[in-house]
């Protein structure tokens, strides 16, 4: 009979190599995962997103996809998104973004910041409850009935923004606002990597839809109110 110190040590030792390879296993179908997901999305929109203002197609609506108020990508996509309207790119702007806190209001402070750089406010319109990039751009279609839409965000959040609106039958491109540096972008960069799996799963496998749906708006001139209050 073996001692039990002996006995102990040997399921100690199976326990730990069964652990290194569940770990192992682990960071090998993450890391696949992200490969694919990253692989996938990339090729898929290589030819839909443009950074210069005067080559991207012209289209109605420009929908503008929501980041924390103020801060460097706000800043970036609003003053791209003013550029696109004023060179008359797209006729309207529909911004999309979380205002589910208090005191929390993307798409308010979006509208904002386009009033304040030339775009007339009958131009915009808000989309409360996109708390998503999904959301957002499958609510541009459901709820706004937009089926063709110039996304503007940064290269590599249109990238994934324009592969979900595919995946719902909407026929999505992209102008890319400029991107921060390597520096102050790298944990967004890192987000964007799993933020791409969790996009294949949503909608290759969970289909997801929006969290909230709603009355449908007409994006237009007839429309009564672009912005009414959250």
């Amino acid at each position: 009979m073996a001692h039990p110190t002996a006995r102990f040590i040997r399921r100690f030792l199976f326990c730990r190599r069964t652990l290194i390879i569940a770990v192992l296993l682990t960071i090998t179908a993450t890391a696949a995962a992200i490969y694919y997901a990253n692989h996938l999305i990339v090729t898929s929109t290589r030819s839909l997103t443009w950074s210069d203002v005067n080559a991207v197609p012209a289209r109605s609506v420009g929908l503008v996809l929501g980041a924390k108020p103020g801060n460097r990508y706000f800043v970036r996509r609003v003053d791209s998104a003013a550029a696109l309207y004023r060179a008359g790119k797209v006729k309207w702007l529909l911004v999309s973004g979380d205002n589910g806190q208090k005191n929390y209001d993307e798409p308010s402070a979006m509208q904002q910041a386009l009033i304040a750089r030339g775009v007339p406010e009958q131009a915009i319109f808000c989309d409360y409850a996109g708390f998503s990039t999904l959301d957002s751009v499958v609510r541009a279609q459901k709820v706004f009935g937009e089926d063709r839409v110039t996304v503007i965000s940064q290269e590599f959040h249109n990238q994934r923004a324009i592969w979900l609106a595919r995946q719902y039958g909407i026929d999505a491109v992209g102008f890319n606002a400029p991107d921060l540096n390597i520096k102050h972008g790298a944990r967004t960069r890192l987000r964007e990597k799993l933020a791409r799996v969790s996009a294949l799963i949503d909608a290759k496998i969970l289909h997801r839809q929006p969290k909230y749906l709603g009355p449908r708006v007409t994006i237009g001139p007839d429309s009564a109110h672009g912005c009414p209050a959250a």
